[in-house]
């Protein structure tokens, strides 16, 4: 039997405008209308949930609001044929944790479309490991191989190394044969980055420009970029001829000052990487990717396990830029 109430994490914003967050009681008359009703067992924490749980007004828009754009878990009911009470699925991306009801729920009302059969080979945590953040790692990989990058080009780069993101994809270019140089602000997680998979370990300097240049020397076959702003615009001077750099993050500026150099003298392809409204078929593709020939055997080295409660303070850690690898809700674990 389906209980009638259940936890959540809730983020409020009141007259005033002030901001407050709270784990409350709801009833199931509280979600949303869904195709399928998930229970779900693991979400995740990411840089958008943290903006979100403090009310950015760029990603939470309506209040109250639950946060987390990822979500695993067991279907409870299911007006979709292609689902059925019992099935494992993964929801991530679309519109989870920004304008809909998102994963720091004990149950989730989804539309049927949005959701993706948890690949044979994937736990329900492993997939929460991976989230959104390994989706998008998998996608910046994809970018790259699909614009002939391969080990024997030379080094890539990646920057923010340490989030969840960055050391995911570290994992998985490791895992494929390259030979990775992680870029980190910590240098207290130099040896924990090498036994991801990282050849190198360098500090934010290794990309911080003294002056002003169209091109720096080349020195990397392609990279990936978690940060964007300055770094970015530096990473992109320092590629090799037919070099290709995938960004997806802007934690370090949404501006990018570059001139049409890197582009028309090196042939350089900047290829953005758009998780939330990725083609459901390529989306599969890439899940099972993750799951068979892509499956990252150390994942628990990357992962720290929380309950709805401990929350506040992984937020507060993550906007201190103070977490390392992937944060993983526990949703089965008593509020």
């Amino acid at each position: 039997m389906i209980p009638d109430r259940f936890h959540c994490f809730v983020v409020r914003r009141d007259l005033s405008g002030n901001i407050t967050s709270k784990i409350e009681e709801h009833r199931r008359a509280a979600l949303p209308p869904g195709e399928v009703l998930l229970r779900v067992r693991y979400s995740s924490l990411n840089y958008k949930d943290a903006l979100a749980a403090t009310g950015h007004p760029g990603i939470a828009k309506t209040f109250p609001h639950v946060p987390g754009i990822d979500a695993a878990g067991t279907v409870l009911e299911s007006l979709d044929p292609r689902f059925q009470a019992g099935d494992e699925v993964l929801a991530t991306g679309h519109e989870w944790g920004v304008e809909r009801w998102g994963g720091w729920s004990e149950y989730l009302s989804c539309p049927a479309d949005w959701l993706v059969r948890l690949p044979a080979g994937l736990s329900l945590l492993d997939a929460m490991t991976l989230g959104t953040a390994g989706f998008t790692a998998a996608q910046c990989v994809q970018a790259l191989l699909h614009h002939q990058i391969n080990p024997d080009r030379g080094n890539l780069v990646v920057t923010g190394a340490t989030g969840g993101v960055g050391s995911l994809a570290v994992m998985l270019l490791h895992k494929l044969g390259f030979r990775v140089i992680a870029v980190s602000g910590k240098p207290n997680q130099t040896d924990w980055l090498r036994s991801i998979g990282a050849a190198e370990v360098a500090g934010r300097d290794l990309l911080h420009e003294v002056k002003s240049k169209p091109l720096q020397s080349a020195q990397f076959a392609g990279g990936i970029d978690t940060v964007g702003g300055s770094m970015l615009a530096t990473l992109c001077k320092m590629i090799m001829h037919r070099g290709c750099v995938a960004c997806c993050g802007m934690a370090g500026g949404s501006e990018l000052n570059l001139t049409v150099f890197p582009f028309i003298l090196r042939g350089l392809t900047l290829s953005g990487i758009d998780s939330a409204w990725c083609p459901q078929e390529e989306r599969m593709h890439l899940w099972n990717l993750l799951a068979t020939q892509w499956r990252l055997p150390q994942l628990e080295a990357t992962r720290t396990l929380i309950e709805l409660s401990a929350l506040p303070e992984l937020i507060r850690r993550m906007q201190q830029s103070e977490n390392v690898g992937r944060v993983v809700v526990d949703l089965g674990a008593n509020v």
